[in-house]
């Protein structure tokens, strides 16, 4: 293209935009006007909602006069950082700055509601700390979206409490009566409570949270899933009135669950109740944290930096003063570690009470079983477990739990019981009901001409049945008797009164009006074949849950598998207590959690290996710390590998200091995030 002015001039016309930056250039830069700033704490001190580990700190910002009123701690504000208006909590106002530059000013308050409390703010902080995260990812989970609309309508505060804490059921339990009376008194006991067969656990803690709102103090209770949330809110809602306690859950919706933040958040009201989403809740005059079931893996955060419900509130306890209560049918590592230091009390049935309410037997594996039924070894359901279902059916409903949901969920070789495969993409077969052909789970193709690879047999077994094969297998055995399977996304809500054989997997058991006849635990074997360092703690945990649900009177339980496992000894024993005490010897042996504090870092191969190389500076890990891996982590690219840091637990925190370093380290030098976990839930 010839150049020349016309063509020149056409250019210019064709592209705006340079014209104007070029006149842009040509002017001289303008002076900004100042913006006169507050009178009164002109400084604001910000933390950025920021992912980057070497930013995670609060940064200092002027206050504009025109904000001077809204800019309050704990408000959303706008932000410039780096070039970008950025998301921020103001934490604190100041009069003074240690910045020596000149300060930017705040772009704007998002919102004059202070939803982050000095409190929690604190709280924040500490749990980054403690699992070697940043705040700003803490925050994502202790503050919940905002919901302009609902943040416009005023809080209605919560009406007087009349009712008075019933010692009833506490009474029963060593020690009971007199934490309960502590909390009515203002006091903060601190109890691990281990729930008999037969009490009603939400009755029994919405006593403990109306002892607390006695005394003018607040409450808080976690639960681990939607289900036990709902039993509660029945509970208090009969027992407290309407309107003196909010639900807070992740499945309530952004309205509902923002309108019930803010109430907490202004104090209108001082009890709260949910899932582990209520862990950070900004509850008034703490009184009380508690938590129902803590060995539940759903306590266990999915993102970073995966905090445990458990410790969150065992941290807002000793930092408020409140009191703290542990309850579960079954006994964590970490509870009876609780006990063992000294820093809870147990709160228990005496033996001769738990005598009285339980009657639990194994069969299928010993001398006895196999004299009387040649077959109860091989046999999934011997016949003692018939036995139990028809004397039981006579008294009301009897629940069976198997670990599996579905059908035929595995299945292989008749002959040679080699696992069976799919022929397209290699993936394991199953089947989903009674007259339907083998499927792959993988693609779905229907293996109908199925011979094994190593064999050439053509006939199928299922060494692991799900829920409604065993409910088709007992429907055949009790043909008057219906049968009803509780699982997934079928959780039954309550059974009635009357015989009837529910079939349930684990944590899908549905109570029933005045107890279960008979429990019954199937495949046993199956919940402890798990190779994970919590499988024997988190089986007996489900097997006492269920168990739990027998009646105190006469109900019969029943477990099919090895009687010299420590944790089938602990069920017929009824000793969550000793089973746990044990746990924690061994693990004190193999320097093991909660014995010992345990770092997962996970990542591309290299980059973990140049961490590593980091960490092993002198000083940069506590003494004591012991490196174990590589292990493979099986993933889509599969280069990844996983290390296992542990170290002594009083050098507990200086490993999430080091830690914390060296993602700091890594995020300024602008590497890849490596996946930090500490103390995780599942050690496989």
């Amino acid at each position: 293209m010839a150049s020349g002015p016309e063509n020149e001039a056409d250019q210019q016309l064709s592209l705006p935009g340079l014209v104007r930056a070029e006149a842009r250039r040509a002017k001289p830069p303008a002076e900004k006007k100042s913006v006169p700033r507050a009178e009164v704490d002109p400084i604001a001190r910000v933390l950025v909602d920021l992912p980057l580990a070497h930013l995670d700190r609060p940064f200092d910002y002027g206050v504009p006069a025109t904000m001077a009123a809204t800019a309050v701690p704990g408000a959303r504000v706008k932000v410039r950082f780096a070039g970008q208006d950025v998301d921020g909590y103001v934490v604190a106002r100041t009069s003074t700055t240690d910045h020596t530059g000149r300060l930017q000013n705040l772009r704007r308050v998002v919102s004059a509601e202070p939803v982050l409390s000095p409190e929690i703010a604190e709280v924040v902080a500490e749990v980054a700390a403690r699992y070697a995260g940043t705040r700003s990812d803490v925050l994502r989970l202790a503050v919940p979206a905002r919901h302009a609309a609902t943040e416009k309508l005023p809080s209605e505060p919560a009406p007087a409490l009349e009712a008075v804490p019933d010692p009833g059921a506490w009474s029963s339990y060593s020690g009971g009566a007199e934490a309960l009376g502590a909390l009515a008194a203002g006091g903060s006991p601190r109890v691990v409570w281990s729930v008999g067969p037969g009490d009603d656990p939400f009755a029994v803690l919405a006593e403990a949270v109306v002892a607390t709102a006695v005394s003018g103090r607040g409450a808080l209770v976690c639960l681990p899933d939607v289900r036990d949330v709902a039993r509660l809110d029945a509970v208090l809602a009969a027992r407290l009135g309407a309107g003196r306690h909010v639900v807070l859950t992740a499945d309530a919706g952004p309205s509902k669950r923002y309108a019930a933040f803010l109430a907490v958040s202004r104090g209108a009201v001082k009890i709260v109740i949910g899932t582990r989403a209520a862990a950070f809740a900004p509850v008034h005059d703490l009184g009380l944290v508690a938590l129902w079931d803590d060995g539940d893996d759903l306590y266990s955060e999915p993102r970073a930096p995966y905090p445990h419900a458990r410790e969150v509130l065992l941290v807002r306890a000793q930092r408020s003063g409140a009191a703290a209560l542990l309850a579960a049918h079954a006994r964590s590592v970490e509870a009876e570690y609780l006990v063992r230091s000294g820093w809870a009390q147990e709160v228990a049935l005496p033996r001769a009470a738990l005598r009285s309410r339980v009657a639990a037997s194994i069969t299928g594996d010993s001398d006895f079983d196999l004299e009387r039924d040649p077959g109860a070894r091989s046999r999934r359901l011997p016949r003692e477990v018939f036995d139990v279902l028809r004397e039981a059916l006579v008294h009301g409903p009897v629940l069976v739990q198997t670990p599996r949901s579905g059908y035929a969920t595995r299945l292989a070789c008749d002959t040679c019981r080699t696992p069976a495969g799919c022929s397209v993409c290699h993936g394991p077969l199953t089947i989903s009901a009674a007259h339907a052909p083998p499927t792959c789970t993988w693609c779905g193709t229907a293996a109908v001409a199925w011979s094994c690879p190593e064999c050439g047999g053509r006939g199928l077994r299922a060494p692991v049945l799900g829920d409604r094969r065993t409910a088709e297998e007992l429907g055949r055995a009790f043909p008057s008797v219906p049968v009803q399977t509780s699982s997934g996304e079928r959780v039954l809500s309550g059974v009635a009164a009357r015989p009837a054989i529910v079939v349930a997997t684990p944590g899908a058991e549905p109570p029933a009006a005045d107890g279960y006849a008979a429990v019954v635990l199937l495949d046993t074997w199956l919940l402890l074949a798990r190779s994970d360092l919590r499988a024997e703690e988190e089986a007996l945990r489900r097997w006492f849950n269920a168990a739990a649900l027998v009646r105190p009177d006469g109900g019969r339980i029943l477990a099919v598998g090895d009687p010299a496992r420590a944790s089938m000894q602990a069920l017929v024993r009824w000793d969550p207590a000793g089973f746990a005490a044990r746990e924690i010897d061994e693990r004190r042996e193999a320097h093991l959690p909660p014995a010992s504090r345990v770092a997962v870092v996970s990542g591309p191969g290299d980059q973990v290996e140049a961490a590593l190389t980091t960490l092993g500076v002198p000083g940069a890990l506590p003494e004591g710390a012991e490196v174990l891996g590589p292990v493979e982590v099986p993933g889509d690219r599969g280069d990844e590998v996983r290390y296992v840091i542990r170290v002594p637990r009083a050098a507990g925190t200086d490993l999430s200091a080091a830690l914390v370093a060296l993602q700091a380290q890594r995020s300024a030098r602008k590497e890849t995030h490596l996946r930090v976990e500490v103390d995780p839930a599942a050690l496989g």
